[in-house]
């Protein structure tokens, strides 16, 4: 798989994102439900707690990602959603280490929603990955 960032403007990098991505040799797509801070057991996790709650749905990708053979390296796309975007943003480092120490920033959008599925999650991570 080849990967190639389109960045008409370098804002973007700075914040750990690309404008877009070109993907070309790639055999498998994976797409990835929406991810919260749900237990194994699918009982919710961190009840107001934003980094908390963000740190267990990374997890979540990541091992979502691993039962299909691939990492936060293959993540093409990542759409994020919360309940309270000031607040995401006051530990979106959290985020962005783990994209960070992946070495990966895939293309992303981030949208303030009035509620989830789930009462008392605050933040819901969907993915796509490639490999």
């Amino acid at each position: 798989m080849e990967r190639n960032a389109v960045n008409p403007v370098t804002w973007s990098v700075e914040m750990g994102f690309n404008q877009g991505e070109v993907v070309s040799g790639h055999s498998r797509t994976l797409y990835i439900s929406g991810q919260t801070a749900m237990s194994k057991e699918g009982k919710p996790e961190h009840d107001g707690d934003m980094a908390a709650q963000l740190a267990l749905s990374i997890d979540n990708i990541e091992a979502v990602l691993a039962e299909a053979g691939m990492s936060l390296s293959n993540l093409v796309r990542l759409n994020v959603y919360t309940t309270d975007v000031d607040l995401l943003f006051q530990h979106y480092g959290v985020l962005a280490g783990r994209l960070g120490a992946a070495q990966v920033a895939p293309t992303t959008t981030m949208l303030g929603v009035a509620r989830l599925a789930i009462p008392g999650q605050m933040v819901e991570l969907e993915g796509t990955a490639v490999a």
